[in-house]
């Protein structure tokens, strides 16, 4: 086993942007490339391995082939590949949405829920997103105002700037708002129930579907109450700085700002690096690879590497 430079898949969804490729390099076939899926074992598109002997195989083909030693004892409790990380460029807003639970979507999807975390890479002044309400509604009034097209009245707008944390737990009402660029890890899920789309048509101009009765069987319509924005502790690790994104049992996501050195060994569990910004060469076993701005690397789990550049990397494990 070895660490596994990853190619992307892409999304080319309405609402999309091109900094993708013209800010980070990556490869897509489409004018629009809302979203990088920088780590994925999901069917609806996965990774492709760009290095070494399993070069041009897909991630879950050499996660099978290596086994569950590389996923490490913290997925085993997961009966799936248990995270999708995504680079998200929001050059108009997404629509409203909402999340279920597993034990929801398990019964009406076929697939786990989806509890997520935000990390904004970067944004533009005045960019703002949906979070939650601002204040307790029942869940009637919730539909009612689906319905009327009022919902956006009791919606909590958050200004945004770069460097800020949403966590957003399954149930919870959100929605990127325009000239956003977000890095998010999330549930190996792709079930999301919209309620609202601004009246948006679609390439071939239709509306896009909601999922109303759905959304709110699942809608948690209590003001949330976690913190958000500037979070995270903050700790220094020689002359690099780790700051902590979200924790919980799903998954653990921190920012690396790497200065000179830093090392990564997680015994029990499988590491993921995306590389939001500047250059770094990853040692393993007397051999480097270089990573730059828009690189995800896979680490098997129990294995040590060595980072040395001046780079900002996403990383998340379970």
């Amino acid at each position: 086993m070895y660490p596994l430079l990853l190619k992307a898949p892409t999304k080319d969804y309405l609402w999309g942007g091109n900094k993708l490729k013209t800010d980070f390099n990556l490869e897509s076939d489409t004018d629009i490339t809302a979203e990088a899926w920088m780590l994925s074992c999901h069917k609806d598109g996965s990774n492709t391995v760009l290095n070494g002997d399993m070069k041009g195989k897909s991630l879950p083909e050499v996660l099978k082939f290596w086994g569950a030693e590389a996923l490490g004892e913290n997925a085993a409790p997961f009966p799936y590949f248990p995270i999708l990380i995504k680079l998200i460029d929001a050059n108009n807003k997404l629509s409203v949405q909402v999340h279920p639970s597993d034990e929801y979507a398990l019964e009406n999807e076929g697939e786990f829920g989806k509890t997520e975390m935000w990390y904004v890479v970067d944004c533009k002044e005045g960019a703002e997103l949906i979070y939650g309400f601002l204040e307790d509604i029942s869940t009637e009034e919730f539909e009612r105002r689906i319905k009327d097209n009022t919902l956006t009245d009791v919606c909590n707008f958050v200004p945004v700037k770069k460097g800020d944390v949403f966590f957003i737990s399954a149930g919870t009402l959100h929605a990127i708002g325009e000239g956003i660029l977000i890095a998010e890890v999330q549930q190996n899920s792709n079930t999301t129930y919209r309620v609202s789309d601004y009246g948006r048509l679609d390439k071939d101009g239709n509306p896009r579907p909601l999922h109303i009765e759905k959304a709110v069987a699942v809608t948690k319509t209590q003001k949330l109450t976690l913190p958000y924005g500037q979070i995270g502790e903050v700790k220094y690790v020689g002359k690099s700085i780790v700051r902590d994104l979200a924790e919980c049992e799903l998954f653990t996501a921190k920012l690396l700002t790497l200065n000179e050195n830093y090392t990564i060994f997680k015994k029990y569990s499988f590491v993921s690096l995306v590389v939001i910004d500047g250059n770094a060469t990853l040692i393993y076993n007397n051999e480097t690879l270089k990573i730059k701005k828009g690189d995800s690397i896979f680490i098997p789990a129990n294995i040590k590497v060595d980072l040395i550049g001046t780079a900002e990397i996403l990383m998340s494990y379970v």
